[in-house]
């Protein structure tokens, strides 16, 4: 009994050892503060280059490549009033907003469908637009090229909001199935029961408990759409329908020169959005994770 006894007080020891400080140091702050540094350097150095001049930036002999000595604006004014960035932002920001509108409301039927309407197949259904995802944009570009020039679509940003849901239909109508799935059905069918439609339940029921869910597959698409690269380069050519990823790359670079000032300045201008729109919903985002109402 004795010796039982001194294990635990031995174990108990050894766990007041495991919240004392120095392993907190160890396991938790050094950890947080390395991710920290590793995920925010990107951004220190796009901003570093934005405010260097072009003598900084090409003399790294006589400048700290790590500091700014002489901060400007120049590659700021130049990026905003020497070419169509303001235009690329534009661009970006609506055929963003309304690819993701788009995807989300069919994504909503077709989850709603495979999940709550109960019939043969519907998980074969869910699996095969979940695979549809995971064909790579370098193959599905070819024949949407052709679709595109056939109806007249070619360097119109009509071409890239009606080709982005292609890719963000079966992203956010996977995402939705696993969150309409954790929603009980003794809601829906009391609600049926009571005399509601299908409609109804959709529109009144499901969607505001599954508010979170929406908010989650919007930022993804938002994000998808925002950065997408392929589609952009291959659909539009010229430089006023350009989005902001491709206007950067095709327009700042003249042959072998670089203008890496405008680069970083338009790169760090075009996180931002995404970067506030993360930072208002990070809370529904999280909670998406989650599920939603537990039985």
């Amino acid at each position: 009994m004795f010796g039982r006894k001194k294990e635990k007080e031995t174990g108990r020891e050894g766990m007041g050892y495991l919240s004392s400080l120095p392993l907190r140091v160890v396991t938790v702050y050094v950890p947080l503060v390395v991710f920290i540094i590793l995920l925010l350097f990107p951004f220190y150095w796009m901003g570093l280059t934005t405010l260097k001049p072009d003598t900084e930036l090409l003399d790294l002999n006589r400048f700290n490549p790590f500091w700014v000595t002489m901060p400007t604006l120049a590659h700021i004014k130049k990026l905003l009033f020497q070419t169509s960035y303001p235009r690329w932002l534009w661009n970006t920001m609506l055929i963003s907003v309304l690819s993701t509108f788009i995807s989300i409301f069919c994504a909503v039927l077709a989850a709603y469908a495979i999940e709550r309407l109960r019939y043969k197949g519907s998980r074969f259904i869910g699996m095969a637009i979940f695979l549809a995802y995971l064909v790579p944009p370098s193959i599905l570009f070819i024949p949407l090229a052709t679709m595109v020039f056939k109806l007249g679509l070619f360097d119109t940003r009509l071409a890239l909001i009606l080709t982005y849901p292609t890719f963000l239909i079966p992203f956010c109508t996977w995402l939705l199935m696993g969150y309409f799935r954790s929603i009980p059905y003794e809601i829906e069918e009391c609600a049926m029961i009571d005399g509601a439609s299908r409609f109804q339940v959709l529109i009144k029921i499901m969607l505001p408990l599954a508010v979170p869910g929406l908010i989650s597959a919007g930022i993804f698409a938002f994000t998808l759409s925002w950065n997408e690269f392929i589609y952009a380069l291959t659909f539009i050519s010229s430089s006023e329908n350009k989005t902001v990823a491709v206007g950067v790359i095709t327009e700042l670079v003249d042959g072998d020169v670089y203008h890496w000032g405008s680069l970083m300045a338009g790169a760090l201008l075009g996180s931002l959005p995404v970067a506030i729109l993360y930072s208002f919903f990070v809370e529904h985002y999280v909670s998406s994770m989650t599920g939603a109402v537990k039985e």
